[in-house]
């Protein structure tokens, strides 16, 4: 599973540069994990999570307050989640998640993207059955066993440990990221995470060809410019990285 994940992270290193507006996507989503949660990280945990992740891809202090207020506020838009799933460019399997005030307006967006890609989407679970979803932890180590030996005496549902290149990676089901992080940073007071988050791990890569390079990149840099979409996940495997 470790390859898995690393061979996602590296094919969305690209399309994850194009993202322009990486800042309104994160005040976005801590707006609707703060209205829908409270305000509080103390008490919010998921918006704990968000925050960190917000201030590990260098989103400004100010935008994350800004949206923290807005919603305690009570005031502002109303978001909802969509999720669209599909077969993009060279048949790889596709998951976008969305944060939409106006379902027409996103799936009309998204839709776009995969028709003027070549790229078919589909029904709700037509491929996310081929993902797992998992909080991911990974950081600097190199005794795997020890690592599972904390995690279990902690009593934490762990799904693998897996330890590579002086790296340690921890996947536990999604729900238990708090669980995985408190006990880590408990056994571990030193500890800096280099990986933490909830993702989709495909079960399976799909080989990109080099003749469908260039219409997934297009088909990725479509989507990353919908102002509704805020995650993509895909089971592509780039020419490079073969």
């Amino acid at each position: 599973m470790g390859r898995a994940f690393e061979v996602r992270k590296a094919a969305m290193a690209k399309t994850a540069g194009a993202k322009t507006k990486v800042y309104s996507k994160y005040g976005k989503e801590i707006y609707v994990c703060a209205k829908n949660g409270g305000a509080d990280p103390e008490t919010n945990l998921s918006l704990r999570r968000l925050m960190d992740k917000a201030k590990k891809d260098q989103v400004p202090a100010h935008v994350i307050d800004k949206a923290i207020d807005k919603a305690a506020g009570g005031a502002g838009e109303n978001y909802e989640p969509a999720r669209y799933e599909g077969f993009g460019p060279g048949n790889c399997m596709v998951i976008v998640d969305c944060l939409t005030d106006n379902a027409n307006r996103t799936i009309t967006d998204v839709r776009n993207c995969f028709t003027k890609t070549g790229a078919k989407i589909g029904g709700q679970g037509s491929v996310s059955h081929m993902f797992d979803h998992q909080a991911v932890f990974q950081f600097a180590g190199d005794d795997e066993d020890a690592v599972l030996e904390v995690l279990m005496e902690a009593d934490v549902d762990v799904t693998d440990v897996e330890g590579e290149n002086g790296k340690i990676t921890v996947y536990a089901p999604h729900t238990e990221f708090n669980n995985v992080k408190t006990a880590l940073n408990a056994a571990y007071t030193d500890l800096t995470l280099d990986t933490e988050e909830i993702t989709f791990i495909p079960q399976t890569e799909t080989q990109i060809s080099e003749e469908d390079l260039p219409m997934f990149e297009k088909f990725m840099d479509m989507l990353n410019d919908c102002d509704d979409v805020q995650d993509i996940y895909h089971n592509a495997q780039l020419p490079e990285q073969a």
